[in-house]
């Protein structure tokens, strides 16, 4: 029998036995092809929507002497275009103020009626629930442009006209089916075996709805309210036609006032339309993730 040779004295192999690969940073690996010519396509698409901003922008800064120079940037900037325009003369401060007052009051009073009826809606099964459905929908169908001589004669009938209740009773009513919609499709796709079991720890309808059912139907409801202010926030025909004094006048229709029949006061509607632009990118860039989920609410049951 063979005598064992000890460890101590066994020879080393020339080239030892490569072990498990020691744990650091990873190489780092190329993009593939695919997936360049995708984040090229995307950051050229997302220049070519910022170039109309941008090119609103310098028009905004050029001098009324450069107005009409070949160049694309201005020699001079002229910042006074910007700053001016908040005077009491052009109105900007009042009118951001009357649009902001009818977006959030049109939001309100839209989540306050669309909010109890798309629950009842998705929770029971009534006679005529289809047809109230039908029917809510059957509203967006109808143009707003179609209906304003109707509208016009009612709010006249209700002494409302030039007053910001009638802005924001308009924009409410025409934002009201998407808004019931949008809320059903989304109570719809929460079980409700959820609020069965808070009921039976002793939870109301009430606290059911405020404490478990919102907050899972939290992005539908963002939704809602994101798109029925920015609705709101662009409505012109209806506050061109309800309007009638300088005071109650929302921004679109300011915008309006700086084109005239003979020349068009290029860097103060340029200027005006940015900042016009600037509470719904904010408002929007907040909530941008909750959108998405909204959107796709009763997509996948």
């Amino acid at each position: 029998m063979a005598a064992r040779v000890p460890a101590a004295v066994r020879p080393r192999p020339a080239h030892p036995e490569p072990g498990p690969p020691a744990r650091g940073r990873r190489p780092r690996r190329l993009p593939a092809v695919r997936t360049v010519v995708i984040a090229a396509s995307a950051y050229l698409i997302a220049v070519l929507f910022l170039l109309p901003y941008i090119e609103m922008l310098i028009t905004a800064l050029r001098p009324q002497r450069e107005l009409l120079d070949r160049d694309y940037l201005p020699h001079h900037w002229a910042w006074s275009n910007l700053t001016g325009m908040w005077g009491a003369g052009f109105g900007i401060t009042s009118s951001l103020r009357i649009s902001l007052e009818v977006a959030g009051g049109a939001t309100i009073l839209v989540t306050l009626v669309a909010l109890p009826a798309a629950y009842y809606t998705a929770r029971h099964r009534f006679r005529g629930r289809g047809a109230f459905l039908l029917l809510v929908l059957t509203t967006q169908m109808l143009q707003p442009t179609a209906l304003i001589v109707g509208i016009y004669k009612e709010f006249l009938g209700f002494h409302l006209i030039d007053t910001v209740w009638a802005l924001i009773l308009v924009n409410a009513g025409f934002n009201m089916a998407f808004a019931v919609w949008i809320l059903n499709a989304y109570f719809a796709s929460i079980p409700p075996e959820i609020e069965e079991a808070a009921m039976v720890d002793g939870s109301g309808r009430m606290g059911v709805l405020l404490r478990v059912t919102l907050p899972l139907a939290a992005p539908g409801l963002v939704t809602a309210l994101i798109f029925t202010f920015i609705a709101a926030w662009n409505e012109f025909i209806a506050a061109l036609t309800l309007t009638t004094s300088n005071s109650t006048i929302p921004l679109t229709v300011r915008l309006d006032s700086f084109i005239g029949q003979y020349t068009v006061d290029w860097q103060h509607l340029f200027g005006a339309s940015l900042v016009a632009t600037v509470p719904v990118l904010i408002l929007f860039a907040l909530i941008e993730r909750r959108v998405v989920g909204g959107l796709t609410a009763g997509s996948i049951r």
